[in-house]
């Protein structure tokens, strides 16, 4: 099977975006990294809201500070590719944001690589990483915000059961520019992942000390 599908990359944002949440709410579960989580759970929800309003679909319920942030909403008018576009929009929408803060915040920090293949995947990352200079204040902004992209950028397990059969077709449906932005997105989740771990660790390490 093709492996650079639109089904199968989201299929990899949403199952890394799940190992992001439960690292936040396994080890993380701080005051402080609620809130910044909050940041995350805005952008993915607000997504979801824009999507409904342009698919025709009527919002009964839009909750972010709650410990299950979420979207109520009716039927979309726009039939199937309405489902879809709601289900992936905090893909979209979390990388537009963090496209205008790297814009106009970062003042272009970040070159993105190409990012075109799974292959290709290692390399670019790398590329990607070693672009972050902590010696510079646009980086430590950049952090702040990679922190909780987990919780910004990919559909929860529900999104996607909303649009199963579409799922499965686009399992086998390969998309050149979708590759570029979905692989992105997977590099987020994962310096996401990465910045988890190493706070844990250190957590870990002071609270050792701290006995």
């Amino acid at each position: 099977m093709e492996i650079n599908t639109i089904g199968i990359i989201i299929l990899a944002i949403s199952f890394l975006g799940y190992i992001s949440n439960w690292l936040n709410w396994r080890f993380l579960n701080y005051k402080a990294n609620q809130w910044l989580y909050y940041l995350g759970a805005f952008v993915h929800e607000t997504s979801h809201a824009i999507f409904c309003f342009l698919m025709r679909a009527k919002i009964s319920e839009y909750k972010i500070f709650t410990s299950q942030p979420h979207v109520s909403y009716s039927k979309p008018r726009v039939k199937l590719i309405g489902d879809f576009l709601i289900s992936i929009a905090p893909i979209i929408g979390g990388l537009t944001f963090l496209f205008f803060v790297n814009k106009y915040l970062l003042t272009n920090n970040f070159i993105m690589p190409e990012f075109s293949s799974w292959q290709s995947l290692p390399t670019d990352f790398l590329q990607f990483i070693k672009q972050i200079d902590i010696t510079k204040w646009q980086n430590w902004l950049a952090l702040f915000f990679f922190f909780n992209v987990g919780a910004m950028i990919s559909p929860s397990w529900q999104d996607l059961k909303n649009v199963w059969l579409v799922m499965i077709i686009l399992l086998f449906i390969p998309w050149n520019f979708f590759t570029h932005l979905g692989l992105l997105a997977v590099s987020l989740i994962l310096i996401n992942i990465i910045l988890q771990i190493i706070l844990i660790i250190i957590i870990s390490i002071l609270k050792f000390f701290k006995k």
